[in-house]
């Protein structure tokens, strides 16, 4: 945390916008988080409901355009861990996959692929197999709503652990906890200051699904540069 900019550690379960349901939201607890400021912060980007880790607010306006800007610009380098139902067949590699929004009367909506859709680039690496489960390091370059959980299952075919709308077309372990899916660090350079960085450890579900060692394989994988 400095003058511009704050990294929470956003559990799961919490909506960053207002839900219909009504239930409580990242605006709930702004007032709690202004440390001496007046103004409120303001998230510059947004994390699912169900997805866990670093999420960047903006502790003033001028400060909110710039970051907002230069996730706009593919300039922030955000890393998420993720455990999916079942084993990739390749080690690493790149979906590059455009994403559509499609509803239906019965499921609601949800991100398909989409030739007209919207860009949407993820690179992806297999941190770690086991007992038909696989521990998966995305890198997303772009930040389509859903994307890497369309990503998952449709460029990976295999769901994320616990997603109850994007699930394995393919039979898999079961799990009745929470989508094992979580913004492990965030980078954010800004001229002249130094970069805004954070990093939030795996929640405990990640070693209850049998990775409870999946900040160190993250950490000790080959950045993109030296993979």
């Amino acid at each position: 945390m400095d003058g511009e900019a704050i990294v929470l550690d956003k559990p799961a379960g919490l909506p960053v916008d207002r839900p219909r349901d009504g239930a409580l939201s990242l605006e709930n607890h702004l007032d709690s988080l202004t440390f001496g400021f007046q103004r409120w912060p303001v998230a510059v980007h947004r994390l699912d409901r169900d997805t866990s880790g670093c999420l960047l607010l903006a502790r003033n306006p001028k400060a909110a355009k710039r970051f907002t800007q230069a996730f706009e610009a593919r300039e922030v380098e955000k890393v998420y861990l993720a455990v999916l139902d079942g084993v990739p067949a390749e080690r690493e590699g790149v979906i590059d996959l455009p994403l559509g929004k499609t509803s239906t009367r019965e499921d609601g909506w949800r991100m398909q692929p989409d030739p007209k859709g919207k860009p949407a680039v993820t690179r992806w690496r297999l941190l770690e197999a086991r007992d038909g489960r696989a521990l998966v390091q995305f890198r997303p370059e772009t930040g389509r709503t859903h994307q890497l959980r369309a990503h998952a299952l449709h460029g990976l075919g295999l769901g994320i652990l616990g997603d109850r709308y994007y699930p394995s077309a393919t039979p898999g372990a079961p799990w009745d906890g929470r989508m094992l899916l979580h913004a492990v660090s965030l980078k954010l350079h800004r001229p002249g200051k130094p970069p805004v960085e954070a990093e939030a450890l795996p929640p405990a579900p990640f070693a209850a699904a049998g990775f409870p060692d999946a900040e160190a394989l993250n950490r000790d994988a080959p950045s993109p540069a030296e993979g």
